[in-house]
C-alpha cells in the first residue's frame, strides 16, 4: 500500500501532529509513506522520519491550479494509491480526485468544535464528500455527525495517538519552582478556553501562591491572545502565568510539569491529553469531546465541568496529595498504552482500508 498524508500546514497543532504521526508510523509498515503540506511549513517538519517522502506545495489560494497539478504529478510519480487528507486539506484532495480519478481519497475530520456542530458550515463538504471513499473521525460525535448530517456511510472512529518525538532538542526550560508547575498544552484559541484557566489561577494564587501555570501553544497574536495577556496583568498573575508560544520539545515540557490541564470548551480527542498520559502526569480536564473516554474521573485523573471553583478544587486535591498524583499518572499512562497506542490504531486503520478497498 502507498499512502500520502495531506495537511495544510506543519504548525504545532493537533491535526498537524496526527498527519506527521501517521506518516512516520506507516513508514515502517507499508511500501510508501509520504506527506505533502499545502500552504505552510512549520516546526513539525523536523519530526518527519527520513523514510517519509516529503513535498511542500506552497499553495497560494483555495483554487490553485499550479499546486493541484504539482500534487497530481507527485502522486503519479510515486504511485500513491491512497491520499489521506487531514482537516481543511480535504478540498484539495477533492480537486485531485477530479483530475486523477483512480486515486482513493480519505478525509480525516479533526474538527475541534464538536460541541457546536450545529454551527458547522456544510456546503463545500456536501459537494465534495461523494468523491471520498471514507471518513475518519477523531471522536464519536463527529462520526455520528458525518453519518447523520452528511449521510456518509463508510466512516470510522479512530482515536488519536501520541508517538515518541523524533530528533527534537530539549531546549525549553519552564519558569517557576520545580515540582510546582502546572502545564497546559493548547494553542491560543478561544475553543481551548484559557480564560477559564486564568480564573482558576486567580483563585489558586491565594490558596497555593508558589504554584505556577505554563501555557504552551501557538500564539496567533489576535484579539483572543490580547485578552489573555490583559487578564494576566489585571489578575496580578504576571509572576504566576507564563506564555511560551509554540514549542517542539513537548516531551521535555511535560516532564517538567507536576500537573497537566486542559480547560477546553470543545474538543475532538486532544493529542495533548495523550502526551500527558505518555508522560505519566496527573491531569485535570474538562468533560468535552472524547476526553471522558480517556480520563475516568477519580481513577486516572479528574474530569470537571467548565467551572473555575470546581476546577481549582480538583487541582488542590492533587497539589496536596503527591501520591495521588503519582497514582493518577501511572493509571493514565496504562490507559494510553492499552487503547491509544500507535500500533493498535495503525492496525485498525490498515484493516479498515483493506476491507473497503474498491
Amino acid at each position: 500500500m502507498r499512502i500520502l498524508q495531506l495537511i495544510d500546514s506543519l504548525d504545532a497543532g493537533g491535526a498537524e501532529r496526527m498527519a506527521v504521526n501517521y506518516a512516520n508510523a506507516l513508514a515502517g509498515v507499508i511500501s510508501f509513506s509520504g506527506l505533502v503540506t499545502t500552504r505552510k511549513e512549520g516546526d513539525l517538519k523536523g519530526q518527519l522520519k527520513a523514510q517519509v517522502s516529503y513535498l511542500f506545495l506552497n499553495k497560494k489560494r483555495s483554487f490553485d491550479l499550479k499546486a493541484l497539478f504539482v500534487l497530481k504529478s507527485y502522486v503519479v510519480e510515486n504511485q500513491v494509491s491512497v491520499v489521506h487528507a487531514h482537516s481543511s486539506s480535504f478540498f484539495l484532495a477533492f480537486l485531485l480526485k477530479l483530475v486523477h480519478p483512480s486515486v482513493r481519497v480519505l478525509w480525516h475530520d479533526h474538527y475541534g468544535e464538536s460541541e457546536f456542530l450545529n454551527l458547522r458550515p456544510t456546503f463545500i463538504l456536501r459537494l465534495s464528500l461523494p468523491f471520498f471513499e471514507g471518513v475518519i473521525s477523531v471522536n464519536q460525535k463527529l462520526k455520528q455527525w458525518v453519518e447523520q448530517k452528511m449521510h456518509f456511510k463508510n466512516t470510522i472512529y479512530l482515536a488519536n495517538f501520541a508517538t515518541k518525538e523524533n530528533g527534537i532538542k530539549r531546549n525549553t526550560v519552564l519558569k517557576g519552582e520545580v515540582g510546582k508547575r502546572i502545564v497546559c498544552l493548547a494553542n491560543l484559541r478561544s475553543q481551548k478556553n484559557h480564560l477559564l484557566l486564568l480564573e482558576v489561577a486567580k483563585i489558586l494564587r491565594v490558596l497555593h501562591p508558589e504554584w505556577t501555570f505554563h501555557l504552551v501553544g501557538k500564539d496567533f497574536e489576535d484579539a483572543y491572545s490580547a485578552e489573555i495577556k490583559k487578564l494576566i496583568v489585571e489578575y496580578g498573575l504576571k509572576d504566576r502565568v507564563f506564555i511560551y508560544g509554540s514549542k517542539n520539545d513537548v516531551e521535555n515540557i511535560v516532564q517538567q510539569a507536576a500537573i497537566c490541564v486542559l480547560t477546553s470548551k470543545s474538543e475532538g480527542l486532544p493529542v495533548a491529553l495523550l502526551e500527558y498520559g505518555r508522560g505519566k502526569k496527573a491531569v485535570v480536564v474538562t468533560a468535552v469531546g472524547e476526553i471522558p473516554e480517556v480520563v475516568q474521573n477519580g481513577e486516572n485523573g479528574f474530569v470537571v465541568p467548565q467551572n473555575a471553583e470546581l476546577f481549582c478544587a480538583a487541582l488542590v486535591k492533587l497539589i496536596e496529595n503527591e501520591p495521588l498524583r503519582d497514582d493518577f499518572g501511572a493509571a493514565l499512562y496504562q490507559a494510553i498504552l492499552n487503547s491509544y497506542s500507535e500500533e493498535k490504531i495503525i492496525k485498525q486503520y490498515l484493516k479498515w482500508l483493506q476491507q473497503h478497498s474498491k
